[in-house]
């Protein structure tokens, strides 16, 4: 599962989500990639399935890059605990993920090999996603 080495803090405040993704919204690796339409936390767990699905589809050919890493923790308390008592134990880490922001690029297979293969990925995460093609791409 996908995790910082080391991180400065263990805990790490929630956050706000808001606008566009103003990094990473361009393919900057393969020629096809899936695209996020909405915002949310994506755990290493998720990006891992993403990431098996598509390795397994493309058959070990071409190459995928992953494009999100989860470095933020998340906490939480257990069952049944009274207010107060300060912040909870580290759970696992997210990745913060708004609209527009490309999570996985892959090249190397023909466009509908790779469509399907990032079809497959797209089921495993909890958003709504986009196929996209590089602009300047011309089908085998």
């Amino acid at each position: 599962m996908l995790q910082p080495k080391k991180t400065k803090f263990r805990r790490q405040q929630k956050g706000r989500m808001k606008g566009n993704a103003q990094r990473g919204h361009e393919l900057a690796f393969g020629s096809f990639g899936i695209k996020a339409m909405d915002s949310a936390w994506i755990t290493g767990r998720q990006i891992e399935a993403a990431r098996q699905a598509v390795v397994r589809h493309m058959k070990r050919e071409g190459q995928i890059w992953i494009r999100i890493f989860p470095d933020k923790p998340i906490t939480k308390k257990p069952a049944e605990v009274r207010m107060g008592k300060g912040k909870g134990a580290p759970e696992g880490f997210v990745a913060p993920v708004t609209p527009g922001r490309i999570l996985i690029e892959a090249d190397g297979v023909p466009y509908q090999v790779a469509k399907e293969a990032l079809d497959l990925a797209a089921q495993k995460f909890p958003i709504a996603t986009k196929f996209v093609v590089r602009r300047d791409y011309v089908g085998n």
